[in-house]
């Protein structure tokens, strides 16, 4: 009954059109060129590293797309058993007609062949969101983005900080800053003009959201203004120089800074807490971060405090904080459960994250899922996983264990899909 009654709910959700509410993807490359931009998809190479291939030969500058799928196919044997290859394996047989269960040496240039003349034609990314069910997907945006050359209706804009915070004693950043909003960094002032000038160009391009990922160490707080006056004269003395209590001060006065904006400019602001920066330097490229499992949502429990009128859709790095972050949005209006982020994003912690948040918070509270994806294929296997896992937690514990109908659990996957998106980002 349990398998029948999963499938049957997994195909009603699944057919469900989404908005994928946060990923990588440069709306001017949306999709793959060929298999190597797949494959060069950080899960893939980190792991082929872990189990024992040299970052050299993945990372050689002289390697070609074919030569490079060659190499990471014909050396995946040991990570065959990761969901991060049942994702490759079902985006091949899905969109390139793939029909085997393994991609080797002896059949991988096949699989090539077979993507290359997908991927080459024209219209390729609009049928890669059409057959994932995909109707719009968030972007990363840099702040100087110009957000031209494509719809934003389907490519949603989204303004990321993290230079903006933590790296503005980089001169390129302030200069970057500068040419963009034509304004001069003088003062605390003009970096105030600044960044509202930069609100106002991205809500004007039907941004729908702020996005930031924090490291562990960071503490929001409101900064007086003349000590941030203060570091921000450091900073334009000394650049990358100056001390580490003007960084962080600096740190501390534009993420505030940048709250009061969403709370004006009435924007989420999405925050992605907990990462560690480069714990394993010789790792691949953007391989090298981890989880930190020091960081606490008490942390931001001043924020959240003070900007009750912000939405803070937050990603917690691991599952270990998820039962925090349910209980922060259990007692905060403010504060929602937002998709299941980089190592936390395999079925047996989605499915333990997923049935403590849905049987915890509010329904209008929570949004399910996105995919953190580079490119517009990765869409497809990492919503069908996460809704195999839905289906499975709304069959079991509501369905049976608490005799809901099945229109009624239905119902509730859906919102948790695709409702919440459009309620809370407004779209």
């Amino acid at each position: 009954m349990s398998t029948d009654l999963r499938n049957r709910l997994f195909k009603e959700l699944d057919s469900l059109i989404l908005i994928d509410p946060h990923t990588h993807i440069d709306a001017l490359s949306p999709a793959s060129k060929d298999l190597s931009e797949i494959l060069g998809y950080h899960y893939y190479t980190e792991l082929a590293h872990s189990a024992g291939l040299a970052r050299q030969e993945i990372e050689d500058p002289e390697i070609t797309p074919r030569e490079k799928v060659g190499l990471l196919l014909s050396n995946l044997e040991p990570i065959q058993n990761t969901i991060q290859y049942s994702w490759l394996i079902e985006m091949c047989q899905k969109f390139f007609g793939f029909d085997g269960e393994l991609i080797d040496e002896s059949n991988w240039e096949t699989v090539y062949d077979a993507a290359q003349e997908k991927m080459g034609q024209a219209d390729w990314s609009d049928q890669v969101l059409q057959q994932s069910g995909i109707e719009a997907v968030f972007l990363t945006n840099d702040f100087d983005d110009p957000l031209e050359g494509f719809d934003t209706s389907v490519y949603i804009p989204c303004l990321r900080t993290d230079d903006l915070v933590f790296h503005l004693a980089k001169p390129a950043v302030r200069d970057r800053l500068e040419i963009c909003t034509n304004i001069s960094l003088e003062s605390l002032g003009s970096l105030t003009q600044s960044l509202e000038h930069l609100f106002t160009h991205f809500t004007r391009e039907n941004a729908k959201a702020c996005a930031i990922s924090l490291p562990p160490w960071f503490v929001p707080t409101e900064i007086d203004f003349g000590e941030a006056a203060k570091a921000l004269e450091q900073i334009q003395s000394h650049g990358e120089q100056a001390t580490p209590e003007s960084k962080e001060t600096m740190a501390g006065w534009v993420f505030w800074k940048l709250t009061e904006l969403c709370d004006e400019f009435k924007i989420p602001f999405d925050l992605m807490i907990g990462v560690n920066r480069s714990v394993y330097p010789a790792g691949v490229y953007q391989g090298m971060d981890l989880y930190d499992s020091r960081v606490s949502l008490i942390q931001y429990a001043d924020l959240f405090n003070a900007f009750p009128a912000v939405k803070f859709p937050v990603s917690v790095l691991a599952s270990v904080t998820n039962q925090e972050l349910a209980s922060y949005s259990w007692i905060f209006p403010n504060v929602i459960t937002h998709g299941h982020w980089w190592y936390s994003n395999t079925p047996t912690f989605i499915e333990h994250d997923t049935a403590g948040r849905l049987e915890a918070v509010p329904q209008t509270k929570q949004i399910g899922y996105y995919s953190d994806m580079y490119k517009l294929e990765f869409a497809l296997p990492k919503f069908a996983m996460y809704k195999r896992i839905l289906a499975k937690v709304l069959a079991e514990r509501y369905v049976i264990d608490r005799n809901w109908k099945e229109q009624r659990a239905i119902d509730f996957g859906k919102r948790i899909l695709r409702g919440n998106v459009e309620s809370i980002f407004h779209v």
